[in-house]
């Protein structure tokens, strides 16, 4: 091994962990590495193992792997070892690389994020991509045990579950659930000439909202969304569109316009 390593055709990357084939580092190669060199029963955990999936469009400077409390463990540059209880039954996907499946990771990786804010974008992103489904996460959510923002990440994985896949949906949920109005259905379908329409969310006096992401300002985004508004305010239900800054940037004036529509039409 040392006539290799000096040769320059093997290369080290920790105490335990040499690199024999052609030397490029990868995120395969750097999750490889964290958990040969964390320890004998460590795992690719948290946002890794969704990355591992398939997750895509989510950045995260550091490895993270888990290790049950009270074994041994070992601290490497670069990587994130979490303590866990225990490991669940059938928790692990059963691959070469030791990794936990995608809804169990999903739930930790929001119980580890920096923020609320974060893990909710966490858990909407694995659903929107398809690692796992709503149904799957609100069983993951009650099943996997986890100290931190417990409460916040059932209630949140609620939400997912009931058809909000796009973080400006739980917001405005979230909104309505704060200030008392009523909440709406989720993700109805309406059948129209041009054939089925999602709406985001729906009261059942008639008043509906669509939360326009930037996705809706892109090519075809604002053609498509007028086609669809007009189908349904000609089938006479009353449509309130929300912009995602402006939900961020003035919550309480769309609010007050949601409320202003409900009271119209007789519903608050």
């Amino acid at each position: 091994m040392r006539a290799e390593i000096a040769a320059g055709r093997w290369h080290r990357r920790g105490t335990r962990t040499l690199v024999v084939a052609p030397f490029a580092v990868c995120a395969e190669t750097d999750w490889w590495t964290a958990v040969l060199e964390t320890g004998r029963v460590s795992a690719l955990d948290g946002t890794s193992a969704l990355e591992h999936a398939g997750l895509r469009n989510f950045t995260d400077d550091s490895v993270h792997v888990s290790v049950p409390r009270f074994d041994h463990r070992r601290q490497q540059s670069g990587v994130v070892v979490h303590n866990i209880n225990k490991r669940l039954d059938g928790e692990l996907d059963g691959g070469c690389l030791r990794c936990v499946r995608p809804d169990v990771a999903t739930i930790r990786a929001a119980a580890w994020a920096r923020t609320d804010r974060q893990a909710a974008l966490i858990m909407t992103m694995a659903v929107q991509q398809r690692l796992l489904s709503g149904e799957t996460l609100i069983a993951a959510s009650l099943w996997v045990g986890v100290r931190e923002r417990r409460e916040f990440i059932r209630r949140t994985a609620l939400d997912i579950g009931a058809g909000s896949e796009s973080l400006g949906e739980l917001d405005f949920i979230g909104l309505c659930r704060q200030e008392g109005l009523p909440l709406p259905s989720q993700q109805v379908v309406r059948t129209g000439s041009s054939g089925r329409v999602y709406l985001d969310v729906r009261w059942p006096c008639g008043l509906v909202v669509e939360i326009d992401g930037v996705q809706h300002h892109e090519g075809m985004g604002p053609v498509d969304d007028a086609l669809r508004q007009n189908a349904v305010t000609l089938g006479s239900d009353k449509v309130l569109r929300v912009p995602l800054l402006g939900l961020r940037l003035y919550p309480e004036r769309f609010i007050a316009q949601v409320r202003q529509g409900l009271a119209v039409l007789g519903a608050a």
